[in-house]
């Protein structure tokens, strides 16, 4: 896999599959841009990259768009392009839907959806003046299905599917590329930053997630699929098979979810 001196900016970068897929690209050689909101996590993150890692801190709130394209500017100006996109920033949920106030919808959709939509619509004109270019988008098993306790967060995935399948065929012509990426149980704190009901968070480890992949194998498999350009690429344990539940045997996958004791 050849990233070295490809420039790619992750979103969402401060923990989790953010953190270590800098870490995983910064050992290819690339060039970093990192954005978040923390920005001592940001710095800490910028330290734990291999030594001679160019590397760029931006800070920023997915959720701020109207300081969006200035925030782009300044990573253009600073290294003159962006090879890569990849919106990680993301929050999960664990609430029902008779629990969940209309705020946490909204923010949940401002956040996973929205905010990848409007970074990636900062950026896409760079791409189109170079003709080459490559936006990721990470998803979830979630955006491909739906359990008890994630409604929000099922349909801001749902959503990304929908408006990254159409940006694909509009910009295949101009020589970019667009790849959804659908993690399973990874072992970071996204249960535990999860929002409830009120939009306090969980702060509480699912043991689904704590028995997940490592941080550091999927963002070697995400890498993987980011090399070979696929188109979407389904990264976890046993839940991935969800995905072709819902596909092949729909019914049979309703029969199972309603039985889930899902935290």
């Amino acid at each position: 896999m050849h990233f070295k001196d490809k420039v790619i900016w992750i979103t969402g970068a401060s923990s989790g599959i953010g953190e270590h897929l800098a870490y995983a690209f910064a050992e290819k050689g690339a060039d970093l841009i990192l954005s978040a909101r923390n920005e001592q996590e940001l710095q800490r993150v910028q330290q734990n990259c291999p030594r001679n890692s160019r590397v760029l801190l931006l800070s920023m709130d997915v959720t701020a768009y109207d300081k969006i394209s200035g925030i782009t500017a300044r990573a253009i100006n600073h290294y003159g392009k962006i090879d890569i996109l990849i919106n990680n920033a993301g929050i999960s949920q664990r609430s029902l839907v008779a629990d969940t106030a209309l705020s946490v919808d909204q923010k949940i959709m401002d956040v996973n959806f929205i905010g990848a939509v409007a970074v990636t619509k900062a950026v896409l004109p760079y791409m189109r003046q170079r003709k080459t270019g490559h936006i990721v988008a990470i998803s979830s098993v979630m955006g491909k299905i739906g359990t008890p306790r994630r409604s929000a967060y099922a349909a801001s995935k749902h959503a990304l599917h929908g408006f990254f399948d159409c940006l694909r065929a509009e910009v295949y012509s101009k020589n970019i590329s667009v790849t959804l990426i659908c993690p399973g149980y990874v072992h970071t704190n996204v249960s535990i930053n999860a929002l409830t009901g009120d939009g306090s968070p969980n702060n509480k480890m699912a043991e689904t997630t704590k028995g997940g992949l490592s941080p550091e194998a999927f963002a070697q498999k995400a890498l993987r699929a980011i090399y070979k350009k696929k188109e979407e690429a389904y990264i976890g344990g046993r839940e991935i098979m969800g995905i072709y539940l819902k596909r092949f045997l729909p019914g049979v996958l309703s029969r199972f979810v309603r039985g889930m004791d899902v935290k």
